[in-house]
Order: C-alpha cells, then sequence, then structure tokens
C-alpha cells in the first residue's frame, strides 16, 4: 500500500495554483484569504485598480471549493460549512484591514485622550465586520454545487451578508464589493438601475466567474461555463449602457444659482475648542470672499455660499456678533453651513443638541436641518451605561441628539434640497424620504479632518458620488479638508478641490435627471437580484453535481496528492 502510494505520489503532476489553494489547510489557508481580501481593497478609491477584486472574489470560489472536513470538526456536517466560514472570516478581516485602515487616524488627534483605542480601530473594528462576509460564505456552502452556477451561491450568501452590514445595528455600508464598479467609468451607471447592494451581486458575480475556468468536464477537458458567458455578457451590457447614458445626457444647470462652495482645511484639533471660535470665523470669512478666476469679484457674483460641516466651536445661533459679522459680510446672499444646533438652555448642556445644517439669510437662521444617523463612538456611545463607566468616550465632545426624521431643507432661492451630514451620505435608499417631495439636489457637508491625508476621505467621496448617480441628482458636497465638488446628476465631478487643500470652488448649480429606475423601484432591486441568484444557485444544487472538495475534479485526488506519513511513519491508508 505504501509502495502504490509513493508511486502515485511520483508521477501526480505538480499541482496549480487554483489547487493550492483549493487544497490549503490550517495557517497557510488563512493567509491566502486574509492576503487576497487585503488585495481587494485596491479596487476601492482613491486607487479605483478596479482588476484587483478578481482576486478576493475568484479566491473566494477557490476556498468554499476547498472548505472539506477539518481538524476535530471533520467528522461533523457542519465541518465544510464552519470551514467556509472562517475562510469568510479571514478574507473579510484582511479586505477591511486594508480599507478602512484610516480609522486609527481619528484616535491620534486627540491622542492623549483615545490613543489606546488605535489597535481597536484598527484591527477590531475590522475583526467584527469579517463576521458578515463569514456569515455569507457559509450560506453560500450551503448552496454550492460542482457547476459554474456555484458563483451565483456566492453571489446570494456574500450580497446578502453585504445588505446585513448595511442595516444591522444601523448599518455601516462602507467599501462594499460593489462599490468597486462605483470607480469603474460608464458600469458606474447601472447604480442608476440598482442600487448599491444590487451592485453588490452584480460586482461578485462578475468578479468571481474567471475561478470557474479551471473547472472540467468529466472526460478531464476544460469546460466553457454558461456562467462565465452570462457574467461577460452582463459587463458588456453594463459598459454599454453607461457609456449610452453618460453620452446621450450633458449636464444642464439651473438658472439663476451661482455658488462658492469653502473648504477651510482647519486642523482638526483646532475645531472643537471655543477660544479659537473668533479666529475661524474671521479665517472662513477671509477664505469666502477669496477672488478666484471664475469670481474675480471675490462674493460679487455669487448666490449662495456653502461651509462645511461642525463649522464653529460654538452655537452660532447664541452668538449674535458672529451672526452679524456673517450678515455683514454676505450682504444678502445665502449661507448653507455645518453648525451645532441647540434646544433649550443658552449653552445646549442642560436641553438638546443637534449636528445641524443651517440657513442664514442676514443675521437670521431661515432653515435647518439635524442630523438622523450619529456616527457610533463618533457622536454616541453604544451601550453608554457600560462603557461611560470605564472611561471610555465618544470623539466628538457633547451629548447629540438625533433629528426628528428625514425631510427636505429648504433654503432661499434653491430648489428643495436632500441634505446628508458626513457619512448619512452612504446610505443607499435612505438619502431621500420616502413618499414625500422629490428633492432636487442632495447637500453633503462633512469634516473628513478626523482621518487626515489617508484614503478614508476619498472612499467617502466615492460614495456620495454614487448617490447622485443612484438618484439621478446633482451632489454638492463641502469638506473641512476635502474632498470637496459639485458632482453632477450622472456622477460626473464638474470640479472638485483635494484633499489636504484650503480655498474656494465655484460653479453652477446642475439639474437633476428625471426619475432613475432607483428612485422609482429601488425598493425591488435588491431582493429581485438576491432571489435569482438564489434561485441560479440552486438549480446547480438540483442537478446533483457532487459538492465536497474531494468530488469536485479541480485538484488531484486522494490517491493522487503526495502521501503524509502518520504519527507512526507510515503513509495513510
Amino acid at each position: 500500500m505504501a509502495q502504490i502510494a509513493e508511486i502515485a505520489a511520483a508521477d501526480a503532476p505538480a499541482p496549480t495554483l487554483p489547487q493550492r489553494i483549493i487544497l490549503a489547510r490550517g495557517w497557510t489557508r488563512r493567509a491566502i484569504a486574509f492576503f487576497a481580501g487585503a488585495t481587494g481593497a485596491l479596487a476601492l478609491a482613491p486607487f479605483d485598480v478596479i482588476p484587483a477584486m478578481f482576486v478576493p472574489l475568484t479566491v473566494a470560489v477557490w476556498l468554499i471549493d476547498g472548505a472539506a472536513d477539518d481538524n476535530v470538526l471533520k467528522r461533523l456536517a457542519l465541518a465544510p460549512i464552519v470551514s467556509a466560514a472562517g475562510a469568510g472570516w479571514w478574507l473579510g478581516f484582511g479586505y477591511f484591514v486594508a480599507g478602512l485602515w484610516w480609522m486609527g487616524a481619528a484616535m491620534l488627534v486627540e491622542a492623549d485622550q483615545f490613543a489606546w483605542a488605535l489597535p481597536l480601530a484598527v484591527f477590531g473594528l475590522p475583526a467584527v465586520l469579517a463576521l458578515f462576509p463569514a456569515a455569507g460564505f457559509a450560506a453560500a456552502r450551503l448552496l454550492w454545487s460542482r457547476s459554474g452556477l456555484r458563483v451565483f451561491a456566492l453571489a446570494a450568501g456574500l450580497g446578502a451578508a453585504e445588505w446585513l452590514r448595511g442595516h444591522l445595528f444601523t448599518g455601516f455600508p462602507w467599501n462594499n464589493f460593489g462599490m468597486a464598479l462605483a470607480g469603474a467609468g460608464p458600469l458606474a451607471q447601472t447604480a442608476s438601475l440598482v442600487g448599491l447592494h444590487g451592485l453588490d451581486i452584480i460586482a461578485i458575480v462578475i468578479f468571481a466567474v474567471p475561478a470557474t475556468l479551471i473547472d472540467r468536464s468529466p472526460d478531464g477537458a476544460r469546460r466553457m461555463h454558461g456562467t462565465l458567458l452570462t457574467a461577460t455578457a452582463l459587463a458588456m451590457l453594463m459598459l454599454a449602457y453607461g457609456a449610452f447614458r453618460l453620452g446621450a445626457n450633458r449636464t444642464e444647470f439651473v438658472d439663476g444659482v451661482t455658488l462658492r462652495l469653502m473648504q477651510p482645511n482647519l486642523p482638526q484639533d483646532a475645531k472643537f475648542r471655543p477660544e479659537n471660535g473668533e479666529k475661524i470665523l474671521r479665517r472662513y470669512l477671509a477664505l469666502s470672499e477669496r477672488a478666484t478666476n471664475q469670481q474675480p469679484a471675490g462674493l460679487a457674483g455669487v448666490t449662495h455660499l456653502i461651509w462645511p460641516e461642525s463649522a464653529f466651536p460654538y452655537i452660532i445661533s447664541h452668538k449674535p456678533q458672529a451672526l452679524a459679522a456673517i450678515a455683514h459680510a454676505l450682504k444678502g446672499r445665502v449661507l448653507l453651513t455645518g453648525a451645532a444646533r441647540a434646544e433649550g438652555d443658552g449653552d445646549g448642556r442642560r436641553g438638546r443638541i443637534f449636528n445641524s445644517i443651517e440657513a442664514l439669510r442676514g443675521d437670521a437662521i431661515v432653515a435647518y436641518y439635524d442630523k438622523i444617523h450619529l456616527v457610533p463612538f463618533g457622536e454616541y456611545l453604544p451601550l453608554e451605561e457600560w462603557l461611560r463607566p470605564l472611561g471610555i468616550n465618544q470623539l466628538v465632545p457633547g451629548i447629540w441628539d438625533r433629528g426628528a426624521g428625514p425631510r427636505l431643507l429648504a433654503a432661499p432661492g434653491l430648489p428643495p434640497i436632500a441634505p446628508l451630514i458626513c457619512y448619512e451620505a452612504i446610505f443607499s435608499g435612505d438619502a431621500i424620504e420616502s413618499g414625500a417631495e422629490r428633492p432636487r439636489l442632495f447637500l453633503n457637508v462633512t469634516n473628513d479632518g478626523w482621518f487626515g491625508l489617508t484614503t478614508g476621505p476619498y472612499q467617502h467621496m466615492a460614495q456620495a458620488r454614487l448617490r447622485a448617480i443612484e438618484e439621478g441628482l446633482p451632489m454638492i458636497r463641502v469638506a473641512n479638508t476635502g474632498v470637496s465638488a459639485i458632482i453632477d446628476a450622472y456622477g460626473r465631478i464638474l470640479q472638485s478641490l483635494p484633499l489636504g487643500q484650503e480655498g474656494v470652488i465655484d460653479g453652477r448649480l446642475p439639474k437633476e435627471t428625471a426619475p432613475t429606475v432607483f428612485a422609482t423601484f429601488g425598493a425591488s432591486a435588491f431582493p429581485a437580484l438576491l432571489a435569482l441568484s438564489t434561485a441560479l444557485a440552486l438549480i446547480g444544487v438540483a442537478g446533483r453535481i457532487p459538492s465536497s472538495p474531494a468530488e469536485t475534479g479541480l485538484y488531484p485526488s486522494r490517491v493522487d496528492r503526495p502521501s503524509r506519513p502518520n504519527r507512526r511513519g507510515r503513509p495513510p491508508d
């Protein structure tokens, strides 16, 4: 028996890379999953190396192919599912560490208070978020088959997990796999049909389908799966649709509106110090009045001035001198600015305080919007009754309240506005109040200064841009440190200021498009694609094609694989 095994091992061809991934076990398997996931982060902004997403999702198929009986669980029916979940966790952990490492920068703004939390931000949060792809891999393994249709099993399982990540526990849909298509030129226009979560499923299919190129027919020949042809055709249709949509529609502008966006690039450690209030206001006003090539007379030709989130280290409505200085400088123009808004006593400490956008005309606040989606650990502390006694606080000082609900912002001289403060711009389908009057533009004010000159602000910008494509609305985005931009209703960036630069943007307000398919039927897009993916995966299962790793034919059989001596020095039976 030993001689037969040795002869088989000597004659067996060297395993290919896919076979090595499928056969990998232990820390080798975990390392493959981790580094494959990390590579996928290169497909996101600001790198936008779109082909990089082929690595994690193609490897994902092979890892699930190899989800075999393992270690102490080898005799349990759940072993393949647990093995798949483990691979999903390590791949997700690598993806989120590489994609979200910049969150650690926020812990260094006030290092004396929060530096201890740096490892939690860089590794702890990715470890928690990786539970979602772990669940997605496990669900996919339940639908797994030997056929090329198994990529739809991955799309169903991982796509559902991404949707859950965007909704559970207030949701955190940041760097979804579908964002790889958001920076892919015309391909991003498909978001106007299916939204971010629909893009997740489509992206998983397209980027995972190369894994089926190693599949073989029973006689050993490579076979071209219909799945590969379908995915290729889908990508070509998306490309054609996007090219047509962009080519057939040029940017049109609203008459009588001239915008000036002010990006102060204010150091984050200065923004929340009340003693800096007067100096900050002077800086804002001086920068807002700056002459540019488009506006040589400064504010003279401007109708609306926009400042970023949390512009002041005080309650502006309680500072008559500040309001008077703004009114004097603007001379009747409208200012839209991020600001803290208080209800109750004079300083907001015993009343209620909101993170808001306020519209000012003269020295009066004529409209406001209060933020709804507060940032966990940023603006509020989850499990506060347990964590605060331990000395753990949120990053932004104060006790912040949620707004009453989505609503339009009515600013003088502007069409109805859908306001988005900071990371409210990342929630697909929630940017517009359901059943209400359709707005005609997005206004996103944000303060990404927490994250310094890292990839985070670029990722935030990419997600805001995708909201414009989804809903067919222009996006006016004003950030403290960048990226500020005027984006039209097709996601075209008309003007922008880069990260870490002070300045102003002068431009006109783009018009909206007719309601997109996603704007009209957005709630149906993801369930329909999820149901279709699940049905196609089940067709593969119903074909009664063996699905265990030993039966796939994708790597040498147990007899052909090199034997390993057991503890007694004998080869296995």
